[in-house]
Parts: C-alpha cells; sequence; structure tokens
C-alpha cells in the first residue's frame, strides 16, 4: 500500500482556524506584507448558528481598511436599538444611535458571508495563503520553541513550518491544546438552543429578547427568516427532549404567540442546535513560536454578542505588534506578551460583566417560576434615555477598542 506524501511548505506565519480572528489577522499581516498561511479545516465557511452580530467596533475596523463601503454593499440588516420584554414591559436597553464611529449600528449578517468577504480581500495580496480542508492535528517543536502545525487533508498529511504560529481555532482548540497551554474554566449557568423560523411581512423588524419565567428567548432578524436562541439551563436539553417536540413548539408560542403559524416548521429536534456556553481563558496565550487569539485564548459568553468582535480586535492588535518582528524573522517572547498584555485587560472586563449577568440575572431568571417584572433600576432605561447610551458603548465599542496600524502594501490589481 502506498503511503501519502508529507507535503511541505514553509512561510513567515501559520494561522490555525480560518474564522473571525484567523482571517481578519491573516488579511492585516498579508496587507502589511507578511507571507501567511491560513488552515481552515472545514470545505467551506457554510456553517450555520455562528455569531453574526458585526458591531460598531468591527465597522469601524473595515473603515480604516478601507472596505466598509464593499462590506456594507453584502446582505445585511441594522440593529440600531437593543430591547427587550420583561414580563409585560417592553424595555428599551441599548442606543447605538450616539456612538462616535462611522456606523452606529449592528450590522447582522451571516459569519459565512463574513468570512468569505475577509478572503477575497486577503487573497489580493500576493503573500496570502489560504488551505480549506486542511486539519491542525498538532505542533511542531524544536527543543521549547514551536516552529510549525502539522495537519491532516485529503491528499495527506502536511507540516508548515513558520517563525510563528497563531492559534485562532477556537473554543475547542487543538494548537493550545498540544501546547499544553493552562485553561481557566470561569463557569457559564446556561446553554443556547438555536433554530430558525420564516418571517412574516407584518413582524415586527427588531431585535427583541423576551424574559419569561424559566427562560430567556432572543429573535434575531434575518431578513427572511429569525434566527431564534432559547436560553436553557446548564444541561436541561434532555429534559426538553423528554418533554418532546411538541412541547417545545408549546413553549416557544407562549413566549410569541405571533408565531404560532410557524412553529410547525421545528420538524424534528434536528433543527434544534444546541451550544454548549462555555466562559473560559487562558492563564497564558503564549509558548515560544505561538501565540493564541480570539476564542482559543477566551471563549465567551453568548451575552451581548460580542465574540465575533473581541475576536476580530484581538486579531487587529496581534497585527498591530507582531508585522514588524515577523518582516524582521525575530518573533521573541516579549512580542508575544505584548500582544497578550495588550488585550487580557480588555477580555477580562467583558467576561467579568458577562459573569456578572449570567449569575444575577440569567441564573435568576432561569430559576423564576412565575411571570418576572421589570425592575426598577430597569425601567430607568425607559424613564431617562440617557441611560441607554453606556450599554451601546459596551456591547458596540467594547473595552479598548483597537485601531489599525499595521502599514498597507498595494494590493494585486
Amino acid at each position: 500500500m502506498n503511503q501519502l506524501t508529507t507535503e511541505t511548505i514553509t512561510t513567515s506565519c501559520v494561522i490555525a482556524g480560518g474564522g473571525p480572528a484567523g482571517m481578519m489577522c491573516g488579511l492585516l499581516l498579508a496587507r502589511a506584507g507578511i507571507d501567511v498561511l491560513v488552515l481552515e479545516k472545514h470545505a467551506d465557511f457554510l456553517r450555520d448558528f455562528r455569531g453574526d452580530t458585526i458591531h460598531p467596533s468591527t465597522l469601524e475596523i473595515m473603515y480604516e481598511l478601507g472596505l466598509l463601503g464593499a462590506f456594507l454593499r453584502r446582505p445585511h440588516s441594522e440593529v440600531r436599538e437593543l430591547a427587550g420584554i420583561v414580563g409585560d414591559d417592553r424595555i428599551a436597553l441599548a442606543d447605538f444611535s450616539h456612538l462616535p464611529t462611522h456606523c452606529r449600528f449592528i450590522a447582522l449578517m451571516p459569519q459565512w458571508d463574513f468570512l468569505d468577504f475577509l478572503a477575497e480581500q486577503a487573497r489580493r495580496y500576493p503573500s496570502f495563503k489560504l488551505k480549506m480542508r486542511a486539519e491542525v492535528d498538532g505542533i511542531l517543536e524544536d527543543g521549547e520553541t514551536i516552529v510549525g502545525l502539522s495537519a491532516k487533508q485529503p491528499e495527506g498529511p502536511l507540516e508548515v513550518r513558520s517563525d510563528l504560529v497563531i492559534g485562532a481555532d477556537g473554543r475547542h482548540s487543538v494548537v493550545r491544546e498540544k501546547a499544553g497551554l493552562k485553561v481557566e474554566d470561569l463557569g457559564a449557568p446556561m446553554d443556547v438552543l438555536w433554530f430558525r423560523l420564516p418571517k412574516r411581512p407584518d413582524d415586527e423588524g427588531q431585535t427583541l429578547g423576551r424574559i419569561q419565567a424559566g427562560v430567556v428567548f432572543v429573535m434575531l432578524d434575518r431578513g427572511d427568516y429569525w434566527q431564534c436562541a432559547y436560553v436553557i439551563p446548564k444541561g436541561g436539553f434532555a429534559e426538553l427532549r423528554r418533554q418532546g417536540l411538541d412541547a417545545f413548539r408549546k413553549a416557544v408560542v407562549a413566549l410569541n404567540p405571533r408565531l404560532a403559524d410557524r412553529v410547525a416548521e421545528i420538524a424534528s429536534w434536528d433543527d434544534v442546535k444546541l451550544l454548549t456556553v462555555t466562559v473560559d481563558r487562558l492563564a497564558r496565550w503564549y509558548r515560544k513560536g505561538l501565540i493564541c487569539i480570539g476564542d482559543a485564548a477566551h471563549a465567551m459568553s453568548p451575552i451581548g454578542g460580542v465574540g465575533i468582535n473581541l475576536a476580530i480586535q484581538d486579531a487587529v492588535a496581534a497585527a498591530n505588534i507582531l508585522w514588524r518582528p515577523l518582516r524582521e524573522g525575530r518573533v521573541s517572547e516579549a512580542s508575544l506578551r505584548k500582544v497578550q498584555e495588550r488585550r487580557e485587560w480588555p477580555t477580562r472586563a467583558t467576561q467579568r460583566l458577562q459573569l456578572f449577568i449570567q449569575d444575577r440575572v440569567i441564573s435568576n431568571v432561569l430559576a423564576l417560576t412565575s411571570r418576572p417584572a421589570a425592575p426598577l433600576a430597569v425601567k430607568l432605561f425607559n424613564w431617562l434615555p440617557a441611560l441607554r447610551r453606556i450599554p451601546a458603548r459596551l456591547i458596540g465599542m467594547g473595552f479598548k477598542p483597537e485601531h489599525v496600524r499595521s502599514p498597507a502594501l498595494p494590493p494585486r490589481g
């Protein structure tokens, strides 16, 4: 039996994972003239129920790259206010119209369209390469230094030798596991069920969350359908399935009676996708020759939909700090430490806020057995509109937003 030949590639930087962090970092480094190879294990970016909220901080990065106009020509919807229904009260929670950015809204766009756009822009630079169906399965080491990655691909094994490895392969990162980086699990009291329902012409267009006894329900406007998130207690999916699909449909209708004529679209449990919520972070994001960013460095709660945007901020910071060492072929641990030092405080601050909401709000809601009433502190957002600027700033811009500082070479064409 013939043994498949191992393909060997040498590059300045190899990135594990073609998600938001990996693709943005690949684009920025290629734009600065760095030879970069992104390895993505899937054949395309088409996965449903991934995060698709593109926040003003990310849209500002697009503006700084000169790509905002082209990006917004892609199909998307715009959310300028976040509102929720608590019991019988409608509460306006966040107003993005006052943000000091070019786009004062959240853009809802399928993540595969976002990633396709980044790949399309990155391919304009000759130093960018993207390998699909290349699943990273190990790291290459020379003593204590990580010098590349190994991967599986249909045509045979692959070894990539590089000056730097960037682990951007998500919350179940192979890279961080193989590198022995320690993960701190911060805990999460809930899981999320994702499913889609048709949108009718007379439906409200605003994205709304609903808080009722024992459940949090969110509907994201995706143009011709609703992407729905049904928040349940951690590990509660098995009990829901035991009660049966019809009981689940009735629970959805109880939350929003307008959905009664369409819940039959949930034809089987295959139409309901479980997101096991994890909140964690690495104690140390790097080793000599390696840095982790995005979910590989810190898995975020879905609260606020900030995960993609924090990953993009990591990518921008990493490119800002590492493009020059990569160009000079001397990426030191000190340079990698600067990336973590730059991004660790915003990560910790965001997770601290998410954990507070999880522990003080979500856990209490999931434990309720009677119809909730909006607390006085929440009703203040209706009475004092200026208060809505605070969550808008935290969600839309985050802590310590990044700006593009890496240089730009002219693209092909």
